[in-house]
């Protein structure tokens, strides 16, 4: 089956310059083009894409509210391009499930290196010698990313899962912010702590891990994270 890319972009030049470098980038990619926040919804329904572009600023309803959409049915890949560079506008995204967060105008090679860094974390660029593991009541599938917490499923988003996983992988181990940046978002990416930061408070939130007063998540100040089995 064709690899689909969704490009929800309101100026067309934008859509069809992001569109060539996804043909290049995976020959026979098919990508569908969204003018605005309606098309997008009725595109994403009708084409089940494998990653998703959307354009913040679109007319309505807006990225934001497309991605906070998607989210209430689908943990596809999805990175936002907005013209603010806000750290709250940013924190927002990643709040309503966003993995990514790019400003315009933007390099072309940079988007496309952020893309392929979706669907290789998306795709699960580990490889497992055991298809599950259980950390006291969290179990990971390693092999269809299913995460259950006391055997409710939790609902995460690709990147909320490569950073589990390695939290998990590593439990009782201190993994320094860089460490975990490297290997969840790409050495090439360079993402920063604040990403870091914001995915981490959104697992917490998804496994009832209070901040201050942890069971899995720990933090080691001005290091990084630990996690702990409870």
């Amino acid at each position: 089956m064709a690899f689909k890319l969704l490009i929800a972009e309101e100026t067309r030049d934008v859509a069809d310059v992001v569109a060539f470098g996804a043909r290049m980038t995976w020959p026979g990619c098919v990508v569908v083009i969204a003018a605005d926040g309606a098309q997008a919804l009725r595109s994403f329904e009708d084409e089940a894409p494998d990653l998703i572009i959307l354009d913040v600023g679109m007319p309505p309803p807006d990225g934001l509210s497309v991605c906070r959409r998607i989210r209430e049915s689908s943990q596809v890949p999805i990175l936002m391009l907005s013209a603010q560079d806000g750290t709250l506008d940013k924190v927002r995204a990643f709040d309503l499930g966003a993995d990514d967060y790019l400003t315009k105008p933007f390099d072309h090679l940079e988007l496309l290196a952020r893309l392929r860094a979706l669907v290789r974390r998306s795709s699960g660029g580990l490889v497992a010698l055991r298809s599950e593991i259980a950390a006291g009541e969290l179990h990971l599938d390693y092999v269809t990313h299913a995460v259950r917490l006391r055997g409710e499923m939790l609902r995460l988003t690709s990147t909320e899962y490569r950073l589990l996983e390695q939290l998990v992988r590593n439990a009782g181990t201190v993994l320094s912010h860089q460490s975990l940046l490297d290997r969840v978002w790409g050495t090439e990416y360079g993402a920063s702590a604040q990403y870091l930061k914001v995915f981490v408070r959104r697992l917490r939130q998804k496994l009832g891990d209070d901040a201050e007063f942890p069971r899995y998540i720990q933090t080691e100040w001005g290091v990084g994270y630990r996690f702990v089995p409870a």
